[in-house]
């Protein structure tokens, strides 16, 4: 009946689909093979948690090696190709976005609740109530997280105030540079804020970082301005409060738009010719003198003529090729760049109280430094033995900012080190008590999976985790409310608030809603349809 019919009845999905699509479904094939992806993602993950988190060395498509225990670098060197485990992955990019720090805890606790989902499915538990569980707890969550704020700072323009509340955010990445770190980051960041009485606030793209092979990192140092890290043309390698005209032309003739040929006859026009181009270039030089001007900075290449009179008027000239770092020197000097070669107005030009040509680790560099209160623009001069290190100072301190940043939206802080989650898996313990039906069994797993922050902490300090993690809970029954993790002693608990171990409120409210919203996501997924890939068959290795 079916053959007379011309009905396939083996057709099904794969007559449906291309030829080479591949169809995963159910509970056993998708979703555990998901959250099994997703686990050995967050495993990586965990070992660099922390103070002591151990650095993970990769080695990306181009050869190139990153060693560091920053997760945002890790996963993005990874080229993680699974889907599931690709959600981690842009949940991590997405906080380091948004708040700049934390990406670690995000794709380490997804993956904690997915492991703890993995459990309550084998024990019978459906997906959808799980994800209710897991909805209800995070809603609680966030509520209790609200009360838990104990430390404030009042005054986001006090060096000392900003340092040591950074401090606990930097010493995740740099353990024992963190007390310099966190200075250098306050001071770089509250010199690049408004002048009061505006708000204070942070642009990112204002405080610049400066990597220098050699010396150590002791050596660092905070300049109010900007550094370029090449020499300057002429001769003049020092101007005290100088006046300065940013070209983003090149210092060199005008070259006509039509393709023109002059025919010279005699030694006498070809003088004639030479002259009157000398005397263009001169007219042009020295009416930028004249304006008061006495550093260049050009966007393009300067010729051997306009350097002739630019040393005779005795002015300095530096070359910037890239076109950001021109826009970032005019914002420093609070100057106009101009596409015309001539004297500027007092309007477009800028000014910076000290450039100087250094010598700095056997290379020189040229300091723009701007005294002034209000400047806009601050580097931080980084030193250290080998470009790994200046990768990862540098890594470190983007965090930093990007967390003052955050602080200026919500300068709250509750308590760090594994206290603030310890609080909450009790307190969600106690909230599954309170609710019927199969939803406390997820509320449970939420908050079991908020121990991963204590019990890894001590894992990466070689401590006990189950003895740290037992003298926590018995810290917190008795009303501590604010212990954590201790790595430095074998005792495994101390007073988080007391110690300035403290995490922006802002950094853990974002994490837990993106890690719960992945994980949620991650178990909603109940079949894998994947095409073939596009192009041809795969060169032989």
């Amino acid at each position: 009946m079916a053959k007379s019919m011309n009905l396939n009845m083996a057709a099904g999905l794969g007559g449906m689909l291309k030829d080479g699509h591949k169809h995963i479904e159910g509970v056993d094939d998708a979703v555990v093979r998901n959250i099994e992806a997703a686990k050995q993602l967050a495993k990586i993950t965990a070992t660099s948690l922390g103070p002591n988190g151990m650095n993970k060395l990769v080695i990306n498509h181009l050869d190139k090696i990153l060693v560091t225990s920053d997760a945002s670098a890790i996963l993005e060197e990874m080229e993680v190709m699974h889907p599931a485990a690709k959600m981690l992955v842009m949940a991590s990019k997405m906080q380091e976005k948004e708040v700049g720090d934390g990406t670690n805890f995000v794709a380490t606790f997804a993956g904690e609740l997915l492991k703890n989902a993995e459990q309550q499915l084998r024990k019978g538990l459906h997906t959808s109530e799980l994800v209710d569980g897991y909805k209800k707890a995070y809603v609680k969550a966030n509520e209790l997280l609200d009360g838990m704020c104990h430390h404030t700072v009042t005054d986001l323009r006090d060096e000392a105030a900003v340092a040591a509340a950074i401090k606990s955010c930097l010493a995740s990445k740099q353990y024992g540079y963190e007390d310099k770190l966190s200075q250098f980051v306050a001071e770089a960041c509250i010199s690049t804020m408004p002048v009061a009485p505006k708000k204070a606030m942070v642009n990112v793209d204002n405080v610049r970082t400066c990597k220098l092979k050699g010396g150590s990192f002791h050596d660092s140092r905070v300049v109010r301005g900007m550094i370029v890290t090449r020499d300057t043309e002429g001769s003049i390698k020092h101007v005290k409060d100088g006046k300065v005209a940013v070209f983003s032309c090149g210092l060199e003739g005008a070259a006509t738009e039509a393709k023109g040929t002059v025919l010279i006859k005699s030694a006498d026009e070809l003088m004639k010719f030479s002259k009157g181009e000398e005397a263009l270039m001169e007219e042009s030089i020295r009416g930028i003198a004249e304006a008061g001007v006495k550093v260049i900075i050009s966007g393009g290449s300067v010729s051997d003529l306009a350097m002739h009179f630019v040393e005779r008027y005795k002015m300095m000239v530096i070359k910037i090729h890239s076109k950001f770092e021109l826009r970032r020197m005019c914002r420093a000097a609070g100057a106009t760049a101009m596409v015309r070669l001539g004297p500027p107005t007092p309007e477009e030009m800028g000014m910076f109280s000290d450039v100087s040509v250094q010598e700095v680790g056997g290379r020189k560099v040229c300091v723009f430094r701007n005294d002034a209160e209000g400047s806009r623009i601050a580097t931080v001069v980084l030193r250290a033995s080998t470009d790994n290190m200046l990768n990862d100072l540098e890594r470190a301190i983007d965090d930093g900012v990007n967390t003052i940043k955050a602080m200026c939206k919500d300068s709250r802080f509750v308590p760090g080190a594994g206290g603030t989650e310890i609080a909450l898996a009790q307190a969600l313990t106690k909230f599954a008590d309170t609710c019927p039906g199969l939803d406390q069994y997820a509320i449970k797993s939420f908050a079991t999976a908020l121990e991963f922050m204590p019990r890894i902490l001590a894992e990466n300090a070689g401590h006990d985790p189950e003895k740290v993690l037992s003298n926590l809970y018995a810290a917190h029954a008795e009303g501590k409310a604010t212990v954590g993790v201790d790595v430095e002693n074998k005792d495994g608990t101390v007073a988080a608030a007391d110690s300035g171990i403290m995490d922006l409120y802002a950094t853990k409210q974002n994490a837990l809603r993106l890690a719960a919203d992945c994980a949620i996501t991650v178990l909603r997924v109940d079949q894998l349809i994947m095409s073939k890939p596009a192009g041809g068959p795969k060169p032989r290795p």
